[in-house]
């Protein structure tokens, strides 16, 4: 099966792991001395309205890559939990301090 890479930004991404949908490819990342696809990068996600900017972004190396599907890309992906966050409060994310 032949994809392009626009085709490959309407696919989304399912962790064969825990069933998780991580999102839609937003990015690839392309070898061009061996002219091979080496990752695919999945935006992280807007926090409130893009207000408190973005979670990470995925990287998922082309070796955890299952499937390609039609429609779905099934990969393998450990998702690695987040430190704890501080809490702060609302003035202090926006005033510092």
């Amino acid at each position: 099966m032949k994809c392009s890479i626009a085709e490959m930004r309407n696919k989304e991404v399912i962790n064969l792991q825990d069933g998780t949908r991580l999102g839609f490819v937003g990015d690839v990342e392309i070898d061009t001395e061996n002219a091979k696809l080496t990752t695919i990068i999945i935006y992280g996600r807007s926090r409130l309205f893009g207000l408190l900017g973005r979670t990470d972004d995925i990287m998922i190396p082309w070796e955890n890559i299952n499937v390609i599907g039609d429609e779905t890309i099934l990969v393998n992906h450990t998702i690695y939990a987040s430190p704890p966050r501080r809490k702060q409060s609302l003035w202090s994310q926006f005033f510092g301090g």
